[in-house]
């Protein structure tokens, strides 16, 4: 599977950005696809992910209400809709895909994601 992800830039706060994620190669019949950023000088941290299968969204209280994820089961891509953005939000963010192979999962664990994209820069000016 490969995750190419795209739609960073340099915005200033207040601003928006899309991130998109599409996905290539083995389809898998249940699985999440997640958001998760990296901001400078910290840990990678959940930020959304999205159930494939049924549209479930689930979201990092921090960006509750200001980012949206959705997805394009024709295109196989997920998006990223950033509005309201913070310095704060400045990080990589990259996308992953979570295969569903057992009863008990955590989808904002990253250690439980299968496959990464490259990441993307965002950097939000204040």
């Amino acid at each position: 599977v490969q995750l190419q992800a795209s739609g960073g830039g340099l915005v200033q706060a207040g601003g928006s950005l899309r991130l998109s994620c599409a996905a290539s190669g083995r389809t898998f019949i249940s699985y999440y696809m997640g958001w998760f950023r990296r901001p400078p000088g910290k840990e990678r941290e959940f930020a959304a992910a999205i159930s494939w299968s049924n549209g479930n969204t689930y979201y990092a209280d921090s960006v509750k209400g200001r980012f949206t994820i959705s997805r394009d089961n024709a295109k196989n891509t997920v998006y990223l809709q950033m509005n309201s953005l913070k310095p704060e939000d400045t990080a990589v963010y990259y996308c992953a895909l979570k295969r569903v192979s057992q009863i008990y999962y955590n989808i904002r664990n990253p250690g439980e994601y299968d496959y990464w994209g490259q990441g993307t820069l965002v950097t939000v000016s204040s």
